[in-house]
């Protein structure tokens, strides 16, 4: 196995699930909060489950908020990872990252779509992009989430909930998922696979 990526512990509870899909693929994982193993990292991915105020109060008790913002190699954030790469969300009223303009929005409910927005859903492309390379236009993901970023020029693609939203984002070096590619079946799988070509 390879070690080339190492996951920030931001205290979310998805770090066990992270770590298998990245052993699927021969890929063994570090966890870590010391911003020197961070910043050293190949690949870094900010995953999150939980709320964006507490996630952002962990990340800067280890003093890893200009650490983030500054690295060079490929960085992606999941679910609430890369809602943290916004300058703001709207839970808590948290400032975040600020890698992506922008703020973070609680979704609100309609008919036949309830919040959280939990389950599988259509993913389209909005660009091409190596993240996606070989995921078929409409493929299905998994999310959990109860806040969303809108469509804007760093959409790669978007999935539709009551109105659309960003599915997958990128600003330079720095990736964001929604869903949870850990979760996703083969189409996750081949998010995470094409992460480490990146």
């Amino acid at each position: 196995m390879t070690s080339e990526v190492v996951i920030v512990d931001s205290g979310g509870a998805n770090l066990a699930s992270l770590q298998f899909a990245f052993e699927r693929l021969k890929c063994r994982t570090i966890v870590s909060t010391d911003g020197a193993t961070i910043a050293s990292a190949e690949r870094v991915v900010l995953p999150g489950v939980g709320a964006a105020g507490h996630a952002m109060q962990r990340l800067r008790a280890a003093e890893l908020t200009n650490v983030l913002r500054t690295l060079t190699q490929p960085v992606l954030g999941i679910c609430l990872g890369m809602q943290l790469l916004f300058a703001h969300s709207a839970e808590d009223s948290t400032a975040c990252l600020a890698v992506l303009p922008g703020a973070v929005h609680v979704m609100k409910p309609s008919a036949g779509c309830p919040v959280p927005h939990m389950g599988w859903n259509a993913i389209a492309r909005v660009k091409d992009d190596p993240l996606l390379g070989g995921v078929d236009d409409g493929a299905y993901a998994y999310f959990v989430h109860s806040y969303a970023a809108p469509v804007d020029e760093h959409t790669v693609a978007s999935s539709d909930y009551g109105g659309a939203i960003s599915a997958v984002v990128r600003r330079g070096n720095f990736w964001g998922t929604q869903f949870h590619p850990e979760r996703s079946g083969s189409t996750g799988a081949r998010v995470l696979a094409n992460f480490l070509t990146l």
